[in-house]
């Protein structure tokens, strides 16, 4: 683990690996270790780049100052301290957010754009983001962070041969700090693109599990908006599905790449 300053914070970051950067970003309340199934993988040809976001795992985690465009300045400002031009941003979740937005603000930092089981607006969902805000929101206020942590472990990992990724995901969970995680959570559901995505024209692959939380007509609907998108769907599997299904994943992920 390495330590970087930026916008006065530091960044904990690992990088592995040799050639073009992938920048792994992972969801709300994990860690880097959400990449855990991919960082041996890629690393044997690329140079890997996980990272804690702001407020997340031995990241700082600062009193006020979150949001999405805070963590898209910091991931900026990682690369630019890093001597790093291009970069492909895969982002899970939340990180899918933090991609959306460089690719929205920052597109020259980006060869490619990846999204997992993400989306480009939090703060325009309909009646999902209105219900998971108040109910989220309302769970955490009066039964805490560690009872929250292990309903979504268990939500995205309820198989029975799922017992170990389940108690993995919720003890990193656990792991977070109320004020931390609450204020990532709200400044989340407060962002969007909106007519911003029709601007990227990255190339883009959006990745959707078969029972994520929104449908997979939710993702192409957004792959339809996109300049330059594809979709894959990986069957199978929730929402982490960087997790649940890694092998389908990478081999998603790494022809998406070798097909240049």
């Amino acid at each position: 683990m390495s330590k970087i300053q930026v916008n006065d914070i530091e960044l904990d970051y690992e990088d592995y690996g040799k050639g073009k950067v992938l920048l792994l970003l992972h969801g709300l309340g994990s860690t880097k270790k959400d990449w855990d199934g991919q960082v041996p993988f890629f690393s044997e040809k690329y140079r890997v780049i996980a990272l804690d976001l702001r407020g997340h795992g031995d990241s700082t985690k600062p009193l006020d100052a979150y949001g999405v465009e805070l963590m898209t300045e910091d991931v900026k400002q990682l690369l630019d301290k890093l001597a790093i031009k291009k970069a492909t941003f895969v982002g899970f979740s939340m990180g899918g957010a933090v991609a959306f937005e460089m690719a929205a603000k920052h597109p020259e930092y980006l060869d490619n754009l990846v999204i997992v089981n993400s989306g480009p607006d939090f703060n325009d969902m309909g009646k999902t983001g209105e219900e998971l805000l108040k109910n989220r929101t309302e769970f955490l206020q009066t039964k805490g962070v560690e009872p929250l942590a292990k309903e979504i472990a268990f939500n995205m990992f309820p198989e029975a041969h799922q017992v170990a990724m389940r108690n993995q995901f919720e003890e990193r969970c656990k792991k977070n700090d109320y004020n931390a995680y609450f204020k990532s959570f709200v400044t989340l559901m407060d962002w969007g693109l909106g007519d911003r995505i029709k601007d990227i024209n990255t190339r883009t692959l959006v990745v959707a599990s078969d029972m994520d939380y929104t449908p997979i007509a939710f993702k192409q609907a957004y792959v339809d908006t996109l300049q330059n998108a594809s979709l894959v769907v990986i069957e199978n599997s929730r929402h982490g599905v960087v997790i649940d299904q890694p092998e389908a994943f990478n081999v998603a992920l790494e022809k998406f790449l070798e097909n240049e």
